[in-house]
């Protein structure tokens, strides 16, 4: 059985949980709070679980594995008789993980929990500097991909075709995230439609936050 240490409103964790429901891969959910008692991340008991205190880590019998897009391409990997996270064709595979690295390393490192808490304190920032930080910072990364998406005859329902890759599981937690610090979508076109398509897709409508045992 799969185990997923996940927290609801996290978008890597959430990036995970879609990749599972895609591949149809069953697992236990484990949920670590990412605030209560200043942030159950930091316990020892998860610290055992993986070191760096974030969110998702995925076991599978005696392995643990961390970082949202390593797993995810190993649960491709590792189940290759269900759908395919990855396309086919080397630059096709090239495309789908540079979208995915747009999101996974440009955009939302800077937006993510601990360092919007650490502009918190302690630098003292109020509310509202936080989140004007969070969405230039979105918004700079979310035009870069509008570009691509728009300009690539490779886009098609989805980030590269019609069917979701990794490209789309990093994209739809983002515009979560966008939406939470309100932030509108319809300044990119392309990344809104694409957003659209795969929210209303089951895969990806149970993965969403809302609906995880641990949502508040």
């Amino acid at each position: 059985m799969l185990r997923l240490y996940t927290y609801f409103r996290s978008s890597a964790a959430y990036r995970v949980r879609i990749a599972l429901a895609l591949k149809g891969l069953a697992y236990e959910s484990v949920p670590v709070h990412l605030l209560r008692g200043g942030g159950e991340q930091h316990q020892q008991g998860y610290h055992a679980v993986n070191p760096a205190a974030l969110v998702p880590a995925l076991q599978d019998g005696p392995h643990t594995l961390t970082q949202s897009l390593a797993i995810m391409e190993y649960l491709d990997e590792a189940y290759p008789a269900t759908a395919a996270l990855l396309p086919p064709d080397a630059l096709g595979r090239a495309r789908v993980r540079a979208l995915a690295l747009a999101v996974a390393c440009d955009i939302h490192p800077l937006n993510n929990l601990r360092v919007l808490r650490y502009l918190n304190h302690p630098l003292e920032q109020p509310e509202e500097v936080r989140n004007t930080w969070a969405r230039h910072w979105m918004g700079l990364g979310l035009a870069a991909m509008e570009q691509e998406l728009a300009r690539s005859p490779h886009t098609g329902l989805c980030c590269h075709g019609d069917a979701p890759t990794l490209a789309d599981c990093c994209l739809i937690p983002q515009a979560f995230n966008a939406r939470r610090f309100s932030l509108d979508l319809a300044a990119w076109p392309t990344v809104q439609r694409i957003v659209a398509h795969c929210e209303a897709l089951e895969p990806f409508a149970a993965a969403h936050p809302a609906r995880q045992p641990d949502a508040e």
